[in-house]
């Protein structure tokens, strides 16, 4: 005979992964930072494309150069999990924009802990 009546033992319902949001740093490097201290920038994106266009207007908005553009950083994050862009004047760095996913709200770990014995 066979008993239907035994259940699978049931695990816990883990979301398999987070939502990815798009974290934006402005790093200020080069001899420019020992006349003027500044933090990093950091700025995060539900969207990739809207972080692309919020880098883009800000450079214009700043005549610097449009060296970043939505195809470039894709496929930079694609690729590597990262997209960096370097700005210069006259040979000198001044600052770098990097791009990098992140995940927002994880699955949870385990954490190492064992299932009761006595159940």
């Amino acid at each position: 005979m066979n008993d239907l009546s035994i259940d699978p033992p049931k695990h816990p319902v883990f979301k398999a992964s987070g939502r990815i949001i798009y974290e934006v740093t402005i790093h200020y490097v080069g001899g420019l930072t020992a006349l003027r201290q500044r933090e990093p920038t950091v700025i995060f994106f539900s969207n990739l494309r809207k972080a692309v266009d919020a880098i883009a207007a800000e450079l214009a908005l700043n005549n610097w150069p449009p060296r970043v553009n939505y195809t470039a950083v894709y496929r930079g994050v694609k690729q590597r999990e990262f997209y960096s862009c370097d700005f210069n004047i006259a040979g000198a760095r001044v600052f770098r924009i990097k791009v990098v996913p992140r995940v927002l709200n994880p699955a949870l770990p385990r954490l190492g802990i064992d299932e009761n014995p006595e159940k």
